[in-house]
């Protein structure tokens, strides 16, 4: 079981760090005026989305695994409330894939401000997973 959780941990880590990254990205995409500079801010947010979605599967496999195989949580409040902000973070990144499609089509339509905004819900949504998991309040 601890490798099992210690795999989790690693991969929700990796993936976070795309969160955290590919809407600093965006930022800078709704800023850029020059092509060829943001032909290469799209060709690095494309490729960190592509790698973000392979590090999700196994962060959300595992613990899959903890929950439902090993058990851990079962019945607990806590884990509910974590569960729903997991689907939040999955709807978060499949948002972000869908952001990207539209820098990508040059329809970008938000400024570079609510991007900034938008780039703070991954820390809010990770700061309450982490008090859920260690402090598990209810």
């Amino acid at each position: 079981m601890l490798w099992i959780k210690a795999l989790h941990i690693v991969f929700v880590t990796a993936w976070f760090a795309g969160l955290f990254y590919l809407p600093r990205i965006f930022v800078n995409l709704a800023l850029e005026t020059e092509p060829h500079a943001r032909e290469r801010l799209l060709f690095m947010a494309h490729k960190l989305y592509k790698f973000m979605t392979v590090l999700a599967l196994p962060a959300v496999g595992f613990g899959l695994w903890l929950w439902l195989g090993v058990g851990i949580g079962s019945g607990a409040g806590w884990l509910h409330a974590k569960l729903a902000l997991v689907v939040v973070l999955i709807g978060y990144h499949h948002g972000c894939g869908v952001l990207l499609k539209k820098f990508t089509e040059d329809r970008n339509t938000r400024s570079h401000i609510w991007y900034r905004w938008f780039n703070e819900v991954p820390v809010v949504v990770l700061l309450i997973v982490v008090v859920l998991a260690v402090v598990k309040p209810f």
